[in-house]
């Protein structure tokens, strides 16, 4: 099958690609720009007209109660390639459990979810899984998703397995024994209505020791969800001074804080925390400055029992998929970042930490795609949702920009009605 898809607005970073124009697709793989091979014929063309065409959206950090529905949601999202932490049901600890998700995404016509395995068995924190067969069985990284190791020893030994295998260790920075089960940034919002806090060295001292391990095992480490000012500066150092480390920021970190929080409305209530304005402004500069190289959408969908109870007893996390691209643009518009570097930081930079070929409309890549209108403004309600989850602070708000085609190695996987 030939695509075209024409008169759009291309951008590529990692090409330096920003031109209106056309893109040709041939049996899944990106096989020109602005003029078609030779040989080229378009069974299907697509008119892009004052739309931005780029690579499909690689998400590094999803937690799905159903897998099946969640694609849904991310190919209206414009995302083309999503991992699964391991701390789902069931936890991703063995080969068994790989292969059965595996099969659940092909089923749902999806096949571009990669899954995380677990770094302890059962994430427990006590022995280490077999990595190895996780990584054989089709495992892309591994990790202990928001569960702790328990003690520095096992993350050594845990860190040698990985790098002796060339596996990518991916590590969210939280010292458990600080954050005690809190709910909210250690800070006046905690205080003034009395909620469990989580400070700030909960993250900072966990990514020193992480960061310290790095050096000695030589452990490739990806730094998931940071939120904090000093997190920013510790990894920029650690970059100078050449360790292998990457890191992504969740997209709701760059734009809530805890002035926004309300305390009583659990749609609030992620780990880490919002934390402060300084906090929020040190992330968004981390990204303009590169020393953050990715954003994710940290997308955690829970049904409505799971919010319902005390702020501080209800299940953290947000249904994010849908707002990513809005948000994104929003950062754009605010001067935060420039388009084209926006997009790398949710396609090229995330691909390229995972080691995948797709992220970029290079010659042959895969034709993973996603095409959308800038200033098609849309509101957050039941009839434009679906995800299964719609724990979302920004619900009923008011957005602009909106994804009308999603391509996956060529095929069209989602088109906006």
């Amino acid at each position: 099958m030939g695509l075209k898809i024409q008169n759009g607005r291309v951008i590529d970073a990692a090409n330096e690609l920003d031109f209106v124009g056309d893109i040709y697709i041939q049996d899944g793989k990106i096989v020109g720009h602005t003029a078609p091979p030779l040989d080229f014929h378009a069974d299907e063309i697509i008119d892009a007209t004052n739309q931005i065409v780029c690579a499909g959206f690689v998400d590094l950090s999803v937690r799905p109660r159903h897998i099946a529905k969640e694609t849904i949601a991310a190919a209206s999202a414009g995302v083309t390639t999503f991992c699964v932490q391991p701390d789902i049901k069931p936890t991703i600890d063995t080969p068994e459990v790989v292969k059965h998700l595996q099969e659940v995404a092909e089923r749902a016509n999806y096949p571009q979810v990669y899954f995380i395995g677990a770094l302890t068995q059962k994430l427990e924190g006590f022995e280490l899984s077999s990595m190895l067969s996780l990584k054989q069985a089709g495992c892309i990284a591994m990790s202990n998703g928001n569960f702790p190791v328990k003690n520095l020893l096992i993350m050594r030994r845990a860190m040698e397995y990985a790098a002796s295998h060339d596996l990518l260790f991916v590590y969210r920075p939280n010292e458990f024994s600080l954050s005690n089960g809190g709910c909210a940034h250690e800070g006046a919002m905690a205080t003034r209505y009395g909620l469990p806090s989580i400070p700030e060295a909960a993250e900072t001292i966990a990514l020193e020791q992480c960061l310290e391990l790095a050096e000695l095992t030589g452990c490739r480490v990806h730094f998931g969800q940071l939120s904090s000012k000093r997190a920013v500066i510790k990894l920029q150092q650690a970059k100078k001074y050449g360790l292998n480390v990457t890191a992504d920021v969740s997209m709701h970190q760059l734009h809530l804080t805890e002035n926004d929080v309300i305390p009583f409305d659990s749609n609030y209530h992620v780990v880490p925390p919002f934390r402060s304005i300084e906090d929020c402004d040190y992330l968004r500069a981390g990204l303009s400055n590169g020393t953050i190289d990715a954003i994710c959408s940290d997308h955690q969908p829970h049904n409505l029992d799971s919010k319902l109870a005390a702020f501080p007893e209800t299940k953290a996390g947000i249904s994010t998929l849908e707002t990513l691209l809005p948000l994104l643009l929003k950062l754009v518009a605010e001067g935060v970042i420039d388009l084209a570097q926006s997009l790398a930081l949710l396609n090229a930079q995330p691909a390229a930490i995972l080691g995948l070929k797709t992220g970029t409309f290079s010659i042959d890549a895969p034709a993973d795609i996603c095409i959308f209108n800038p200033n098609l403004e849309w509101r957050v309600d039941a009839e434009n949702w679906k995800s299964e989850g719609v724990n979302t602070p920004f619900w009923g708000q008011t957005f602009k920009g909106r994804v009308t085609h999603t391509i996956q190695a060529g095929k069209v996987v989602f088109k906006r009605a």
